[in-house]
């Protein structure tokens, strides 16, 4: 009796939250993600119909879908926070991002519009940052009595410098890393670490809680159609769909004459 009862209580452990062995993938994280996904190459084909193809400006400058695209970038950068909790190796999912935030700016410098520092060197830039400070956050946060303080006046410091650093080098060509942009300022699609790498941080926070299973059953639960398969394949399809957009865009210009 006692042996059936205690596998039974082994049952309904999370076993998964405390060993090595990564835990299953949660459908609805997924979901998230593809959405997100979809959502930014729709804004990409906007801007490339207005940029490349002479659409109306309101067609990509609208006060609908201009709040979307902070939006919708934010929930993939706090869901990329989220994954590093599961990941068995952020070095790894930061080194491969960083080649892959490379390969864009590489074939976007091609495309006359190069992106410098788009959501992707954000994402690398966070994941080896956090790679390298991992065991520090967990004992920051994950304590028993974690001290509050301690961790406000360590944001503090971290944000107070970068500020002191923008500020005063506001001609340091890497100024506008942290939000500061100079007078004649254009890059593409870039994604500053101030305010982005906050979200990717809260992503950070909000993933312990996932982990742990705290959200509702039915978080864990939910079964989604279609968007959870995009989902899994995010990277490949943020490579790809801007190389076939253009592709598409010099059909159209060819066609036209």
């Amino acid at each position: 009796m006692q042996d059936a009862q205690t596998a039974h209580e082994r049952s309904l452990m999370p076993t998964d939250i405390d060993t090595p062995s990564r835990p299953p993938r949660i459908e609805i994280i997924d979901a998230l993600r593809g959405l997100a996904v979809i959502l930014m190459v729709i804004h990409h084909a906007l801007f490339d119909a207005w940029q490349f193809l002479g659409a109306p400006s309101w067609v990509f400058w609208n006060p609908v879908f201009e709040p979307l695209h902070n939006l919708f970038a934010g929930v993939f950068i706090a869901l990329a926070g989220v994954s590093s909790r599961f990941s068995r190796s952020n070095w790894r999912r930061g080194g491969m991002c960083a080649l892959a935030a490379m390969l864009v700016t590489f074939v976007t410098s091609f495309m006359g519009e190069t992106v410098k520092f788009g959501i992707l060197h954000l994402l690398a830039s966070c994941m080896l940052v956090y790679a390298l400070c991992e065991e520090v956050f967990k004992k920051i946060l994950q304590r028993p009595k974690p001290n509050p303080r301690f961790g406000v006046a360590w944001v503090a410091l971290i944000v107070g410098s970068a500020i002191f650093v923008a500020r005063t080098y506001f001609n340091f060509p890497a100024a506008w890393l942290f939000g500061w942009y100079p007078e004649n300022y254009h890059f593409t699609d870039d994604f500053p670490l101030l305010p982005w790498a906050f979200v990717y941080g809260f992503g950070t926070w909000l993933g312990r809680y996932i982990r742990e299973r705290r959200f509702p059953a039915r978080f864990y639960d939910a079964r989604v159609p279609v968007l959870p398969a995009v989902g899994r394949r995010s990277m490949v399809i943020y490579l790809l769909h801007q190389p076939i957009l253009f592709g598409i865009v010099q059909v159209i210009l060819a066609v036209r004459g």
